[in-house]
């Protein structure tokens, strides 16, 4: 019997890769203008970290992490989000010292044991990107409009961008306690998920999709009511640096992301696209996690989007890289000189595909059209003893007499 993959972790096929490359570099040349520099971390961390950080009464911690007890008896957990494992490197590398306002980016695969759908797997894959060492809302509205910057680069107009604040330790707790006192008569019509959340995390409740608990809590106090006053300023200097760079976007109350680190700013990148899956990039402030961790008291801010998710929205969209020249042969002679023409062009930085099995030349030219090859070019007897050929664009079929030489070629292409 064959061996198939595990479910949930998917192959990326070269049908598909083209689209992945184009937003990962998307990603980085826009994360680079923006002065943000690469950050590599492992796939697998100490489970504490993520309890630590993301939060013992969180689904992810909760039920969804890939844990197991390695051989020397440690508990060791696949990373289910970027953010922790970058700052326990940024705390590890002591980079604070270096400078505290850090720009870091990264790129890679997560884990989390859910339930596979469409744009969510067991293995799925992030970007993400941290700003550290600065309190001031500017911070918040550059990585909103860079992120914003990112979809529009991207080809992608359709997702909206949504903010909240989830105020500070100073104030949170008094919503809490008014959300609590509204879901207490409400217990009967909330989910299990929900009815456990309402003990340990009842913030998430708001964030539940199951229609019942959308019904329940339909005219629960907002956050946005309970903030202090240093947060309601914070959270209107964030509004007033996007308003003056007209950067579009709305206000989500209920919006309160699922990891304990969050405070104050969190926003989400939304689209209608994708079904209950709305979600397509997320993040916010996590002013507290630094120190929690075991660093400073340096704030921070992020964001991590989903690959698969951007993936989707970009549909259909053709992002596979063509040939620039496909050269045909008519004979094994020709093959040699065709061979050293296309070394000579591929050196240059000229993408060439050539026949390498000896078939006919219709079956030849039927390769150059399902490669989408952008010119060819047929090389026989008569061609290698003049040293001169056509070029034909396949577009149209202009032709073009030359010589068989790469810089000529080359002029061509250009």
């Amino acid at each position: 019997m064959a061996i198939t993959a595990i479910k949930g972790f998917n192959d990326i096929l070269p049908t598909e890769s083209g689209r992945w490359q184009h937003i990962e570099q998307t990603a980085r040349r826009v994360f680079e203008l923006n002065g943000f520099s690469e950050i590599r971390v492992p796939v697998m961390e100490k489970t504490e970290l993520f309890s630590r950080s993301i939060g013992d009464a969180t689904d992810i911690v909760e039920k969804e992490m890939y844990t197991f007890i390695d051989k020397g008896e440690n508990s060791i957990t696949l990373r289910p989000e970027g953010t922790a494992g970058v700052m326990r490197a940024f705390i590890e590398h002591k980079l604070y010292a270096q400078d505290p306002v850090a720009k870091l980016y990264y790129l890679g695969p997560m884990f989390r044991y859910e339930r596979p759908q469409k744009g969510r797997y067991r293995q799925f894959h992030q970007i993400g990107a941290e700003i550290t060492g600065v309190h001031d809302p500017l911070a918040d509205a550059q990585v909103l409009n860079m992120l914003v910057q990112f979809f529009r680069a991207t080809g992608l107009d359709e997702p909206q961008l949504q903010i909240n604040s989830l105020g500070c330790p100073e104030c949170r707790p008094g919503y809490r306690a008014a959300l609590v006192g509204f879901l207490e008569s409400r217990l009967d019509q909330l989910c299990e998920d929900c009815k456990r959340r309402f003990s340990t995390n009842p913030l998430r409740v708001l964030d539940c999709k199951v229609p019942g608990c959308v019904e329940a809590t339909i005219g629960a106090p907002s956050v946005l009511d309970h903030l202090c006053g240093g947060c309601q300023d914070h959270f209107t200097g964030v509004q007033g640096y996007l308003d003056s760079t007209a950067t579009p976007y709305s206000i989500n109350p209920r919006m309160v992301r699922g990891l304990d680190y969050y405070t104050r700013t969190t926003f989400e990148m939304v689209t209608g696209l994708l079904g209950s899956q709305s979600a397509v990039a997320a993040g916010g402030r996590y002013d507290g996690l630094i120190s929690q961790l075991g660093g400073p008291a340096i704030p921070g801010i992020g964001f991590a989007m989903g690959l698969e998710r951007v993936a989707l929205l970009l549909g259909a969209q053709e992002f596979s890289i063509r040939p620039d020249l496909f050269i045909a042969t008519l004979g094994a002679g020709e093959r040699s000189f065709a061979f050293r023409l296309m070394h000579d062009l591929l050196r240059a930085g000229i993408r060439v595909e050539m026949d390498y099995d000896g078939k006919s030349l219709k079956s030849q030219m039927r390769r150059a059209d399902k490669l989408k090859a952008r010119y060819s070019l047929v090389i026989g007897e008569n061609e290698v003893n003049s040293g001169t050929g056509a070029m034909k664009r396949m577009e149209d079929g202009t032709q073009t007499e030359l010589p068989l030489r790469a810089e000529d070629i080359m002029r061509v292409l250009s």
